[in-house]
């Protein structure tokens, strides 16, 4: 009986290593992969934000400034026709 767990002590090491060294790696491959998703999910949230804030700057602007309530209607109706630019430029833009 001896012998057996002897054997199995043995051949223990030599092949435990490998199985160790290719759990820590899918470990290590697994945590980047969580990482890059993080970091993904976290420039769409900068982006959304910054498209936000550029709404809220314009309107801000359409509130404060002195129009009649014709030409509010004419600046909305242009605001709401003219193509946004892509989000990733508005977001370079305010950094």
């Amino acid at each position: 009986m001896s012998e057996i767990i002897d054997l199995i002590a043995i051949l223990a090491i030599p092949f435990g290593i490998p199985v160790v060294a290719i759990v820590t790696g899918h470990r290590r491959k697994m945590a980047k992969l969580r990482l890059q998703a993080d970091n993904g999910a976290s420039r769409q949230v900068e982006d959304r934000i910054a498209a936000m804030e550029d709404r809220i700057r314009v309107l801000e602007r359409i509130i404060t400034e002195n129009r009649s309530s014709l030409t509010l209607a004419h600046e909305i109706d242009a605001l709401r026709n003219d193509p946004a630019p892509p989000v990733e430029a508005r977001a370079r833009a305010t950094r």
